[in-house]
């Protein structure tokens, strides 16, 4: 399992609206210079984060996004799955069931599920008020 980009830089826009959104809206631009991924890239994230309500959008001159909910609130695992879709490092632990010869003897599928049960131990346990946190000196 690799995250990629998507899920990484959706992270580290939600800490920086988490650091410096608490005043007033922030725009894109601001987050994409900031975080040094480029605006479009930045844009199509932020309607993800959007859609399922993690951010809020207010238009005109001073406008810019938001978050909706407590910094606790925002588990990274929920966050990760929004925009990488499954963490399970295998296929058949994503989706329960695949078309597998060697269904039922499978000699690697504890390890697989051990792996899984340790992903999801931290990423589900650590909130965007842990990163924030963890940044204070």
């Amino acid at each position: 399992m690799k995250i990629t980009t998507k899920g990484r830089y959706a992270i580290h826009i939600l800490y920086d609206l988490a650091v410096n959104g608490a005043e007033h809206p922030v725009s894109v631009k601001e987050i994409a210079t900031r975080q040094d991924i480029s605006v479009k890239y930045t844009e199509q994230i932020m309607a993800i984060l959007n859609k399922a309500g993690y951010v809020s959008s207010t238009r005109g001159f001073q406008g810019g996004y938001r978050l909706t909910k407590p910094l606790g609130e925002y588990v990274i695992g929920d966050v990760l799955r929004l925009t990488e879709g499954s963490l399970a490092p295998v296929e058949c632990l994503s989706t329960g069931h695949v078309n597998c010869p060697k269904q039922g003897q499978c000699a690697t599928i504890i390890l697989w599920e051990k792996v899984d049960q340790a992903i999801r131990d931290v990423v589900d346990n650590v909130t965007l008020a842990d990163l924030v946190a963890w940044q204070q000196p």
